[in-house]
């Protein structure tokens, strides 16, 4: 009998062992690989920052820089105008019907391509580059910025600002492998207060190429807002340089001041 129940035992741990691994929250983000651990002694990585903006013992600002070259951005309006020259030696074709259609895409694809170019444009002149995340370790918050991007060029794009309180938030690590995108990423889900319910999330950083850099920030932070001692150089000194000539992030007045100050400020 007790041998039978040794074996049970054993069966059950080396199933539970073979078991994939499963999110703790609700609704994992697609791509899951891992819950990242609570607490910043469970972590496993040396605490260690990729790029900063500003650093102190009341809050420190990360950028999220989005690792995909840029210079991409320009080509495919400008390859979109071959399309409308390719089209317009249809034109020279005497079949009177097929003139007509010809006219007809040629225009077409004109205004497309011109609405891709706009917006294209803009995104490279006005969207936030390495759009932040700010922890306020002495309100226990973090804020988020974020992006109300419109696909109509023309319209208004505005920033978004979430707040959150730490203790909400759920670290998520995710291996993205496609062609044009190959690392890690942590992803923070925000659940309601003492449950595991996702009510939001939001990227902590795009892909990094090793597992060591995408744990050691997430242990970073988890120290950082435990008030714990952190090492001040960040991994990499040289930001991305910015292609655009204007200042696109901009925190509202009063969301700058309070993620900055302690709550003894007010």
């Amino acid at each position: 009998m007790e041998k039978t129940k040794q074996q049970l035992a054993k069966q059950a741990e080396c199933e539970a062992r073979h078991q994939p691994p499963r999110s703790c929250l609700n609704h994992p983000v697609g791509g899951w690989t891992e819950d990242l651990p609570e607490k910043a002694e469970d972590c496993g990585f040396p605490p260690q920052l990729i790029w900063v903006n500003e650093l102190n013992d009341v809050w420190m600002e990360i950028p999220r820089y989005m690792n995909l070259g840029r210079e991409g951005i320009w080509s495919p309006p400008f390859l979109l105008f071959i399309v409308p020259i390719l089209m317009a030696f249809l034109i020279l074709l005497p079949e009177e019907a097929f003139y007509t259609l010809s006219i007809f895409l040629f225009s077409f694809v004109i205004f497309l391509s011109l609405f891709s170019a706009l917006y294209r444009i803009k995104s490279v002149l006005f969207e936030p580059q390495g759009a932040p995340v700010r922890f306020n370790r002495k309100r226990q918050k973090v804020y988020v910025y974020g992006f109300n991007k419109s696909f109509l060029p023309w319209r208004r794009w505005r920033p978004v600002i979430k707040e959150f309180d730490w203790k909400d938030i759920h670290g998520e690590r995710v291996m993205i492998q496609t062609d044009a995108d190959r690392g890690y990423r942590i992803y923070c889900a925000v659940c309601k207060p003492d449950t595991f319910d996702v009510v939001d999330r939001f990227i902590l950083t795009w892909t990094l190429d090793g597992i060591d850099e995408a744990g050691g920030l997430w242990s970073f932070c988890c120290r950082y807002m435990e008030k714990k001692p952190v090492p001040t150089a960040p991994l990499d000194r040289e930001k991305p340089r910015y292609r655009t000539p204007f200042k696109n992030v901009k925190w509202p007045e009063y969301v700058a001041r309070e993620s900055s100050t302690a709550p003894e400020e007010d």
